[in-house]
């Protein structure tokens, strides 16, 4: 490895820390003035500490598959309706989680909050990787300044999966821009059983394989390539679909997973049925009216029209493509809530948009809204609701 290319990396690196000094001094701060006032937190905990708070939410699920495992009956309420549990959360965390506090000794909190950090690291290195050779350095390290000091870049050190997930869909996509399909496998496949979306990875690779199918002849498509990219789509797909088989299989109910999904859309919009591509619509329209059908339809455009724009092209139809194949994701099977800003965070490739970089104003204003965001998301997050 070059001097240049340690010192890319280190800088990533330190930029990374400089943004967890600033987080962890935003959480240590609002957890100081909480436990000192006697606030009430969203997320009750027995005994809050610093790495309780941190891990606060659904990391009680990720603790409870790290200790104990899956329940073999899924709770119901009163009416025989599911109720949440631990079947909406994937094992690949809580179970790297449970080998860290086997090796080390340390509880769930804080071994969550080591292995979160660790990767979230990982994510920044991998995110920077995956743009360099598109867009060069500039972008590259831009798009990692403001993924790491983003208004909720907090999930990239608390005991959740998120720091994990985004490492491997990272590298998967790093192997799809280098075209080694097969090589992708691994991190998706990892990457299906850490947290959900990663359907979107093979939904990219089917749709790029027909962009490479139709401009063949100017850019060889080797069988050997077509045969990887449909080996890659099918596995990763497959896999992406695999967990909804297992929870009805340990549960004796085929509508295990899709059923804890939908309670927690209960305090939103009630028990109502899953259709695919109308949550958006469900939630809009249930508080907007039609205003919020023509608010969807238009965030809907502006997203299609971010990834069109000439600056956008830089950074090529692999990562266009799958940014697309995400937003198109969360548009068929989510319910857009507080999550919803968690759940964006797959799309940060986009970050590296050159248009971003180029001016200097909208740096400094992204970056300063983005810090200046934090504490009122944390604020929200930990005091009145969930992320």
């Amino acid at each position: 490895m070059g001097v240049g290319v340690r010192r890319r990396w280190s800088t990533v690196l330190l930029i990374f820390i400089a943004s967890r000094v600033v987080t962890t001094v935003f959480l240590a701060t609002m957890f100081a003035l909480a436990s000192g006032r006697g606030w009430t937190f969203a997320s009750y905990r027995a005994n809050p500490s610093f790495f309780t708070f941190s891990g606060s939410w659904d990391s009680s699920f990720y603790r409870q598959i790290a200790l104990h495992g899956y329940p073999s009956i899924l709770p119901t309420d009163a009416t025989g309706l599911v109720e949440p549990n631990a079947w909406a959360f994937l094992p690949v965390f809580p179970g790297l989680v449970r080998g860290v506090m086997e090796l080390t000794g340390l509880a769930f909190y804080p071994a969550g909050v080591l292995v979160g950090t660790l990767f979230g690291a990982a994510a920044a290195l991998a995110l920077y990787g995956l743009l360099y050779s598109r867009v060069g350095h500039t972008s590259a390290f831009w798009a990692v300044v403001l993924f790491c000091f983003g208004p909720l870049s907090f999930v990239l050190q608390v005991a959740y999966a998120e720091s994990l997930y985004l490492f491997l869909v990272f590298c998967s996509l790093w192997a799809m821009l280098r075209r080694r399909y097969l090589l992708m496998i691994p991190f998706a496949i990892v990457a299906a059983f850490t947290r959900p979306g990663i359907l979107a990875v093979s939904l990219a690779l089917g749709v790029f394989f027909l962009i490479r199918f139709a401009h063949r002849r100017a850019d060889p498509f080797p069988w050997r390539e077509r045969l990887a990219m449909i080996v890659a789509g099918l596995l990763i797909g497959a896999a992406g679909l695999a967990w909804p088989l297992v929870a009805g299989a340990v549960t004796g109910m085929p509508d295990a997973y899709l059923d804890t999904e939908l309670s927690w859309w209960t305090g939103f919009v009630g028990r109502v049925d899953f259709v695919p591509l109308t949550p958006w619509f469900l939630m809009a329209g249930r508080y907007l009216g039609p205003l919020g059908v023509v608010l969807v339809i238009a965030l809907a455009a502006g997203f299609v029209w971010w990834l069109c724009r000439p600056s956008a092209r830089r950074l090529g139809p692999e990562l266009l493509v799958y940014s697309g194949s995400y937003g198109l994701y969360l548009l068929a099977v989510f319910l857009p809530q507080q999550s919803l800003f968690r759940l964006v965070m797959p799309l940060a490739p986009l970050l590296g948009d050159p248009a971003l970089a180029r001016s200097s104003g909208i740096r400094r204003t992204l970056l300063g809204v983005g810090i200046a965001l934090q504490p009122v998301a944390i604020v929200l997050l930990w005091f009145i609701g969930y992320p």
